[in-house]
């Protein structure tokens, strides 16, 4: 199989950002705000947008399954404040495990957290809890910058977030770090923003220790990781100025990267320096990056070709394009084998 662990619902219906648009006016007016109930999407209006678009780039690249989360730069968490979150991410993870729901065999749900800046990462558990146990999703997505490109937030490392971390570890669920949009008009969002994020992320990694804590944690770190391969001598050299072991010891047994890098030399280094154990294989297609090449004369986020032409053994090659993801993503396999495959 080839699974790819990045794939966004970033073709929903326009119904959706319609009622968005409408929830948004409403804040500050609660008695105004749209119910979910009002938001009308039926199972046709769902195949109308994945069947020409993320299923048939699938087919095309030969892609078997996606695991599938709500479009990263409208969870938006900045605006409003945790109830308007709270339904947001509802109706959007609902959204997903309905695409999921209908194609059992190419999506697997993954849900989004209703996160709100300056409130405590506790507040989403309970949606954490539904989304695994009522809707089946096989991972999260977790914003370490709620604000939007203002970084108010604690680093991950910080105890505020561990109840969330005490849920995943419970449930044996991965996060994805994965930021949304940015206000700052500094940052870019998808250029600047997911980019320095993933990087980000990766340090305060490195700075603190929370896998002593939570020995059994897995995040993904999408995009590549950013910086780090690039700058993996970096890292390295911080880590030891830091008093902390190897990186391998200290984060990779934990830390995870995906394969969202859309250039043959970018690609070939992140294989190169990052252990094939440790790559997950993603396109994150439909999203950021959607043209073609015109030096390669193929889409950006065709990802399957790049890995197919670096130097991977056969053995870290089926690593990469399945079996890591079925160890990263314990309750992904057990769906999988479930349906026999």
């Amino acid at each position: 199989m080839i699974i790819d662990c990045h794939g966004h619902y970033t073709t929903a219906p326009p119904a959706l950002e319609v009622w968005r648009r409408r929830q948004i006016a409403a804040v500050g007016d609660p008695s105004a705000a749209p119910s979910p109930d009002e938001l009308r999407i039926d199972d046709e209006d769902l195949r109308a947008t994945v069947e020409p678009h993320q299923l048939r780039l699938m087919d095309e690249r030969g892609i078997d399954l996606t695991v599938f989360s709500p479009r990263a730069s409208f969870m938006a968490h900045h605006i409003g404040d945790f109830t308007t979150s709270a339904t947001w991410a509802s109706v959007c993870n609902d959204l997903v495990a309905r695409v999921a729901g209908l194609y059992p065999d190419r999506f697997a749900p993954a849900a989004m957290l209703p996160q709100s800046p300056g409130v405590d990462p506790a507040t989403c558990v309970p949606e954490l809890v539904r989304a695994v146990e009522e809707l089946g999703a096989v991972a999260v997505n977790l914003n370490p910058d709620p604000s939007g490109g203002h970084w108010t937030a604690p680093p991950l490392t910080d105890r505020s977030w561990y109840p969330l971390y005490e849920k995943m570890a419970e449930y044996d669920v991965p996060a994805m770090i994965h930021v949304s949009t940015s206000v700052n008009p500094a940052f870019h969002t998808t250029g600047a923003h997911y980019l320095n994020a993933d990087t980000t992320a990766f340090m305060q990694l490195v700075q603190g220790d929370l896998f002593k804590d939570f020995p059994t944690l897995r995040l993904v770190i999408p995009h590549g990781g950013g910086a780090v391969p690039y700058h993996w001598g970096r890292f390295r050299g911080l880590a030891m100025a830091l008093g902390k072991p190897e990186l391998e010891e200290h984060v990779l047994g934990n830390v995870y990267f995906d394969t969202c890098v859309y250039h043959q030399p970018g690609s070939d280094l992140l294989y190169e320096v990052i252990p094939a154990r440790n790559i997950l294989f993603a396109s994150e297609m439909i999203g950021a990056v959607r043209d073609v090449d015109p030096c390669a004369g193929h889409h950006f986020d065709d990802t399957r070709r790049y890995a197919e032409a670096a130097a991977l053994s056969a053995e870290d090659l089926a690593a990469v394009q399945e079996h890591n993801a079925r160890r990263v993503y314990p309750r992904l396999d057990a769906l999988l084998a479930r349906q026999g495959r």
